[in-house]
């Protein structure tokens, strides 16, 4: 079993900056693919940005290019979504999400576990 707690949501003017931590506890960090998540019509989540099991590969999708950035640190057990440049579309909770192999995948429910959320509120 993995918990995560997602925070450091809040409100910002657009342009602004957030960054949003997700603290894991549980099994073994390191054996699991983290991203990010943003609600969608139809109860689904979208695909915000994803990384890999030891850091090296990241995915992004195309609204956030550039603009977001997601790592991790594997000794403190703690993945992060670093958003500049946001624009008041990005507003949302965003959820954390863990994935067992390591792997990044796009579709919410290939990913195992899940945060509470954290409301991101842009301004325009």
């Amino acid at each position: 079993q993995v918990q995560l707690v997602e925070s450091g949501g809040g409100l910002v003017h657009a342009g602004g900056s957030l960054r949003l931590s997700c603290a894991a506890s549980g099994r073994t960090f390191g054996d699991y693919a983290m991203a990010w998540f943003r609600p969608a019509p139809e109860k689904t989540r979208d695909f915000v940005a994803a990384i890999n099991w030891n850091g090296r590969n990241t995915y992004y999708t195309d609204p956030v290019k550039g603009r977001f950035t997601i790592s991790r640190d594997n000794a403190k057990i703690t993945v992060y979504l670093q958003m500049n440049s946001l624009k008041p579309e990005d507003t949302a909770v965003y959820y954390c999400a863990a994935r067992a192999g390591g792997v990044i995948v796009r579709k919410d429910y290939e990913y195992d576990y899940w945060g509470q959320g954290t409301q991101v509120t842009v301004s325009s």
